[in-house]
């Protein structure tokens, strides 16, 4: 079993920066790659960024140039982290850490970042 639990969400003015962390534990050892997903009020879920587990990371056309992924690990966690610049009031969203693991999928509970004057 691995769990994961975010942080870092929060009220942010448009042009400022968030940084999301991720610690995931458990089974960490089946932890492949690892992403961020958001959703907006009334919208699809996106996928916004991953890392694999060798720190080879994509971004959406959305996010590029403005967020970047990042993995590290200590003992037992494996930590993901999302630092986002440049928001925008479009970037408000619940954003969600995944991580893809032998068995399926693994979700955290979500952390709202809302970007508003």
């Amino acid at each position: 079993q691995v769990q994961l639990v975010e942080s870092g969400g929060g009220l942010v003015q448009p042009g400022g920066s968030l940084r999301l962390s991720c610690a995931a534990s458990g089974s960490i050892y089946s932890i492949n790659a690892m992403r961020w997903y958001r959703q907006a009020p009334g919208k699809q879920r996106d996928l916004v960024a991953s890392i694999t587990s060798a720190g080879s990371a994509n971004y959406a056309d959305f996010v590029k140039g403005r967020f970047t992924i990042s993995r590290d690990s200590a003992k037992n966690t494996v930590y993901l982290y999302l630092q986002m610049n440049s928001l925008k009031p479009e970037d408000t969203a619940v954003y969600y850490c995944h991580a893809g693991i032998i068995t399926g999928d693994v979700w955290g509970q979500g952390t709202q970042v809302t970007v508003s004057s």
